[in-house]
C-alpha cells in the first residue's frame, strides 16, 4: 500500500485515468504498451501487492485474482492473488522467486493507495517502481519497472482506519477496470509479438 500518490522516482511520467470514464480500460491498455519494454525476449511480470485482510488494501490481490481467471497469454506472468497474496511480509521471497523463474522481466508492480479526496477512484499508470508502505516509513523493496496505482480512499488522518473502512465496491470496481486494462494489453501485445513472427512450415500447420 502506498498511502500517497507521488511516491515514485522524480521525473517519471505519470497517466491518470477515472475508473468511471468512458474507455477507461482502453486508455490503461494504452498507456501501458508504451512502458512495455521493445525487447521481445523479455518477459513481463505483474506483481500485485496487498492483502484481503483490509479493504482498502486488496485492490492488488483482486486485480491479481481477476487476471488468473482470464486468459492472459504466456506474455504475460501474474503474482499476488486473494488466495497467494504478496504483502510487506513476504515481499522479498516473492521478488527473489519471480526473478529466479524469469530472466530479466519487466515489472509492473500493482497497488493501492491514499491520495486527495479529489483524486479518489483514479488510477495512475507510469514508469518506475511503487514503493509499498512508504507512506508509513515503513523501507520495504521499491518493486517494478513500471507501475499502476489505484487511489482508494482519503490520506492525512488515521490512514490504517481509513483502509480498514474503505468500501469494498470502489475497489472492487477499480480492480475490474485495471485488469481488464491489462487484459486488453496482454492481447494487443500478444497480437504486435505475433506480426513479428517469422512462421516456418511445422508452425503454420497448426
Amino acid at each position: 500500500m502506498n498511502f500517497k500518490p507521488g511516491f515514485f522516482d522524480h521525473g517519471n511520467k505519470v497517466t491518470r485515468v477515472s475508473y468511471e470514464e468512458k474507455n477507461a480500460a482502453h486508455k490503461i491498455s494504452t498507456d501501458l504498451l508504451s512502458l512495455f519494454p521493445t525487447s521481445r525476449i523479455q518477459p513481463i511480470v505483474f506483481v500485485c501487492i496487498g492483502t484481503d485482510r483490509s479493504t482498502g488494501d486488496s485492490l492488488g490481490p483482486l486485480v491479481g485474482t481477476f487476471l488468473s481467471e482470464k486468459s492472459t497469454t504466456s506474455f504475460f506472468h501474474i503474482y499476488g492473488t486473494l488466495e497467494d497474496p504478496i504483502h510487506a511480509v513476504n515481499l522479498v521471497e516473492k521478488l527473489e522467486e519471480i526473478h529466479s523463474k524469469h530472466r530479466n522481466p519487466f515489472i509492473i508492480g500493482v497497488d493501492a493507495c491514499l491520495g486527495r479526496l479529489k483524486s479518489v477512484g483514479i488510477v495512475q499508470i507510469g514508469s518506475g517502481p511503487v514503493k509499498p508502505g512508504a507512506g508509513v516509513n515503513k523501507e520495504l523493496t521499491p518493486v517494478g519497472n513500471a507501475h499502476i496505482t489505484g487511489i482508494v480512499n482519503v490520506s492525512g488522518f488515521m490512514e490504517f482506519f481509513v483502509l480498514q473502512n474503505t468500501r469494498l465496491n470502489l475497489v472492487l470496481k477499480m480492480a475490474r477496470i485495471i485488469a481488464d486494462g491489462i487484459y486488453s494489453a496482454s492481447i494487443q501485445y500478444k497480437n504486435n509479438n505475433r506480426s513479428n513472427w517469422k512462421i516456418g512450415p511445422e508452425q503454420a500447420t497448426q
